[in-house]
């Protein structure tokens, strides 16, 4: 299977037709798409003038596309670097987070609800604000554009808790996963948020 540099050289290599560099981009999506595949493919298109059902896709678009897709991949690899050595260091002196701490993966890790409402700002600015965000105090609002009007989707009573939900999930969705930010339509991750904020939300969404 090929892997996303793999992909991303199949992208810039004019010696492929116009369908397979595309094809190739779709495919890096697979490999880290930060608002999940539709979100994160709509966006590009977006912002680099391509349209979405387009096979024979300007090469010039493409590969801007994925500059701004490499961009925003290495702001997170370097964050996951980064937690993974802190969290190394506070092992060893035996300090535990909960698991759910940390989604520990590139895939959607500021997932948007409905992949026609974005944030604004490229792919690499919004994980700056988000990777701020997860390095701070948890706050009150969204990490990436400061709404805080916050939507806690209800809970579905009996519903079946896969391997990756945790406290208060609901169906479809990660402990990983908070509220929808009203304003750019993430789904905010929990580690973002104060307990507080988090708590009386849910509360009042439960009750609604």
């Amino acid at each position: 299977m090929a892997g996303f540099r793999s992909l991303a050289y199949q992208v810039r290599d004019a010696r492929n037709d116009r369908a397979l560099r595309r094809h190739s981009l779709r495919r890096c999506l697979e490999r880290f798409a930060p608002y999940g595949h539709r979100a994160t493919w709509w966006h590009l298109c977006d912002r680099h003038g391509i349209a979405p059902e387009d096979r024979g896709a300007d090469p010039l678009r493409l590969v801007a596309a994925l500059e701004e897709l490499e961009e925003a991949r290495a702001v997170w690899l370097e964050y996951e670097r980064q937690f993974a050595e802190r969290r190394r260091r506070e092992k060893y002196h035996g300090l535990r987070r909960p698991e759910w701490a940390w989604g520990g993966s590139g895939d959607a890790v500021v997932r948007c609800a409905d992949p026609g409402v974005r944030p604004d700002g490229t792919l690499g600015e919004v994980l700056r604000r988000l990777v701020a965000a997860l390095e701070s105090e948890p706050g009150t609002g969204c990490p990436v554009c400061g709404e805080q009007e916050l939507r806690w989707p209800a809970h579905v009573p009996g519903q079946r808790r896969g391997p990756r939900a945790g406290h208060g999930s609901w169906e479809g969705a990660w402990a990983w996963d908070g509220p929808v930010c009203a304003g750019c339509g993430i789904v905010v991750p929990r580690p973002a948020l104060a307990g507080s904020a988090s708590a009386t939300d849910q509360a009042s969404a439960g009750a609604a």
